[in-house]
């Protein structure tokens, strides 16, 4: 099985917001093709990292999220979100 690999620093302390745009400017650089080859490819290995990063951050946000659930007698309360 493949070791997951290790997020650097710069890219663990983004915002999920920073590293979207990041990642957005890097494909907008690869549709492009104007870059050469080592690159290009220096910049898909940091793209998978912030796309990584992002999914980790979405998937902390799920996990936080609550849903609201009125009972039979009307009382309302709250309970984590399923993750399914």
């Amino acid at each position: 099985m493949a070791k997951e690999p290790i997020v650097p620093k710069d890219i663990a302390s983004l915002s999920f917001e920073d590293a979207l745009k990041e990642l957005e400017g890097i494909v907008q650089q690869l549709e492009r093709g104007q870059v050469k080859l080592d690159e290009a490819i220096t910049a898909y290995e940091r793209g998978a990292l912030l796309k990584r990063h992002c999914e980790q951050k979405l998937a902390e946000a799920k996990m936080k999220v609550e849903k609201i659930v009125f009972s039979a007698d009307g009382t309302v309360s709250s309970q984590p979100a399923e993750t399914a």
